[in-house]
């Protein structure tokens, strides 16, 4: 059931946060987008199981993904709360395929004998990629929005300050996370201790400098959070890991 479990979460962070494009984020409630969307979640999912026939599993993925967007686009908010809600609740229907369709995986491309033979090393070592691949889009890719949900309800009173930052913070944003994501896999989380003093040095002295306090405040909160979600992340991948056997 593992096994299943990661393959479709992989196809869910895969799909809701590379494949998804701007026009099916800004036109969520049109079902055009929305369909494009869930038949994105759908056909990532079937993937990463190896084109396993589990349709009611995928089905289930593909059909409440949907309504949980479409929830989300009608009731949620830009909150943080918002945002780890729609994801809790894709998680928990992830977990519900993977009962539903325990041994999936195993029934696809991936199990297959002429697969197993030719490729038996890489097959083997397939879910223990898959989770690391999975932990890594989460920290990345959808750190980036769980730190924008997390900002969103904090004001800046000179609101031009906040678009001075964006790309760089964007890029920043992600290479810490990263660099977070491969400290802890490696057994090196003490290392995260210099990560945040080299920033401190290079960032928040600047603006401290400069008098610029609430966007200083501003900035810290928003890496504490980055920080905080690559962690995060990292110990969910690490837990995977932990839950195949790997070491």
């Amino acid at each position: 059931m593992i096994e299943t479990a990661i393959a479709l979460a992989l196809g869910h962070l895969a799909a809701d946060f590379l494949l998804q494009t701007t026009w099916m984020v800004e036109n969520k409630r049109r079902p055009k987008a929305l369909a494009t969307h869930a038949a994105i979640v759908g056909l990532a999912s079937w993937v990463c199981l190896g084109f396993a026939p589990a349709f009611a599993a995928l089905a289930l993925v593909t059909v409440s993904h949907a309504l949980i967007d479409v929830l989300k686009a009608r009731l949620g908010g830009p909150g943080l709360t918002a945002f780890l809600t729609d994801q809790a609740a894709h998680g928990i229907v992830i977990l519900a395929a993977a009962r539903l369709s325990p041994q999936a995986f195993g029934t696809g491309l991936w199990g297959h004998s002429a697969v197993t033979e030719a490729l038996p090393d890489l097959t083997e070592a397939l879910p223990a990629l898959m989770a690391v691949t999975a932990g890594l889009i989460a920290a990345v890719f959808a750190g980036g929005y769980a730190v924008k949900a997390l900002m969103a309800n904090i004001a800046l009173d000179a609101p031009e300050e906040r678009q001075d930052m964006p790309k760089g913070g964007l890029f920043i944003g992600r290479l810490e996370r990263l660099l977070i994501f491969m400290l802890t896999l490696s057994g090196n989380v003490g290392a995260i201790g210099f990560l945040i003093a080299a920033k401190s040095v290079l960032r928040f002295n600047e603006l401290t400098r400069e008098r610029h306090h609430q966007v200083s405040e501003y900035v810290i909160v928003g890496t504490l959070g980055s920080f905080a979600w690559g962690l995060a992340s990292a110990e969910a991948a690490r837990w995977a890991l932990s839950a195949l056997g790997s070491p």
